[in-house]
């Protein structure tokens, strides 16, 4: 057992400072290295409470189930941050004997905390599983996810309990991860999967931004989320029913409009984003709707900015104010993946104009939601290179032959492209926005 696979080595994240917004953020950072897994039945084990909005992310890219498997860090008596060992369902135990020795603990002190933190475990395991049906581990690959790999000690008394399940394949999942400590569990996993290992890890809470304590509801709420999303085997719920509806997206203290179109069937959902001087009433949008509709994509034609932004002074400038469209397109992406009246399709975003150049930087926002982007006579140029560079989602780019400087600008984006399979389609005979 036990490779080790990194996207970054030594320490690149100490010179450029923290590496994840927050633990979802670094779930879908994690989310794309684990994408060789999917084709493996894989099932998704989050080590609360930290590590539960980290696995969510990883879940929902790999279409896979997520459970909580709640092993527990034995801290030291009167230090309770200083780990000194774990346990782990199954009556495992595991113990860091030489800080037991070095700070002096006895046997007695030792046990007592165990006992402890085992009442705890039991009690975690009651109220996250209590309800749930039993998960088959057996023969399949797990995927073990935590926020971060410090002392290993949890990891490590988890991943021995998951031995005892006789599985096919074992994988720990981690953002960010010591060097030493992933060198001295990598005989327990087949594999250790994570963003970043450093040799200078000093404390996994120093790489996120934010790094505030889970709370037991955040955990059950995103466990519920993948219970609706995933069925028990991983299978994604098909949609039952057509929806046509109006929506309303809220994004800090105003809200976007837009019209949802879901047909019987759906099996993927599309999210428009135009550029300026159009709107969701566009006959031209709702043609293109109309006939994804009717090959069974459903639909999601949005305004990225509020009524009150259309009519006022500044409209000009918030038209090509392209970090605003992307960060409400992001809060679109994000209401499509949590909205538990919807069912769980794959998301592809498809821009105009100004609006490609939004959808290519939520594409690598939200790199684990996004799974196709489309740009029609898109000014992609205005997403900036380095973001260009960072697109991982399939892209075609289709423009007319008589738009010239736009036909350029996409040619060049498609050369600086390198992370994403990606395809230019060049119309014959149309000119800027297709009137033909």
């Amino acid at each position: 057992m036990g490779d080790v696979e990194t996207t970054e080595g030594g320490d690149a994240g100490v010179k450029r400072g923290r590496l994840f917004k927050d633990r979802r953020d670094a779930g879908r950072q994690l989310a794309p290295l684990l994408e060789p897994y999917r084709i493996s039945d894989p099932v998704v084990l989050a080590l609360p409470r930290g590590g539960v909005p980290v696995g969510y992310e990883v879940a929902r890219h790999l279409d896979a189930p997520l459970r909580a498997f709640p092993a527990r860090k034995i801290g030291a008596p009167g230090q309770p941050e200083l780990g000194i060992g774990a346990v782990a369902p199954g009556g495992i135990l595991v113990l860091n004997e030489q800080i037991i020795r070095e700070i002096g603990i006895s046997q007695e002190e030792v046990n007592l905390v165990a006992v402890r933190e085992t009442a705890e475990l039991n009690a975690r395991l009651a109220r996250y599983w209590g309800s749930k049906p039993a998960l088959k581990l057996s023969g399949r690959t797990v995927i073990l996810v935590d926020d971060g790999l410090a002392t290993g000690s949890t990891a490590s008394a988890a991943l021995r309990a998951l031995h005892k399940l006789d599985v096919r394949q074992l994988v720990l999942a981690v953002p960010i991860c010591a060097a030493q400590t992933a060198e001295a569990l990598s005989a327990l996993p087949d594999a250790i999967i994570c963003v970043l290992r450093t040799e200078n890890l000093s404390a996994v809470g120093l790489w996120y931004d934010n790094f505030e304590q889970t709370a037991d509801q955040e955990v059950e709420h995103l466990l519920a989320l993948a219970d609706k999303h995933i069925g028990e085997r991983g299978d994604q719920r098909p949609s039952t029913a057509s929806l046509s509806r109006p929506v309303s997206i809220q994004v800090g203290d105003s809200w976007i409009e837009g019209d949802l179109n879901l047909p019987q069937g759906a099996r993927a959902l599309v999210l428009f984003a135009h550029g300026s001087g159009s709107s969701r009433h566009s006959e031209r949008n709702r043609k293109v709707a109309r006939l994804l509709n009717e090959a069974r994509f459903g639909t999601l034609l949005i305004d990225l900015l509020t009524p009150q932004e259309e009519t006022s002074e500044q409209l000009d400038a918030l038209k090509f104010n392209i970090p605003l469209l992307a960060e409400r397109l992001v809060h679109a992406v994000d209401w499509i993946a949590e909205n538990q009246a919807l069912p769980t399709l794959p998301i592809g975003l498809f821009g105009a104009s100004t609006g490609a150049a939004a959808t290519l930087l939520a594409a690598v926002e939200r790199s684990s939601s996004v799974r196709a982007v489309v740009s029609r006579g898109g000014r992609v140029d205005l997403a900036g290179r380095v973001a260009i560079s960072k697109v991982t989602a399939p892209t075609l780019l289709i423009v007319g032959e008589l738009d010239r400087i736009v036909l350029d600008l996409n040619k060049q984006a498609k050369s600086e492209m390198q992370a994403a399979p990606t395809e230019i389609e060049i119309v014959s005979g149309a000119s800027h926005l297709f009137p033909e």
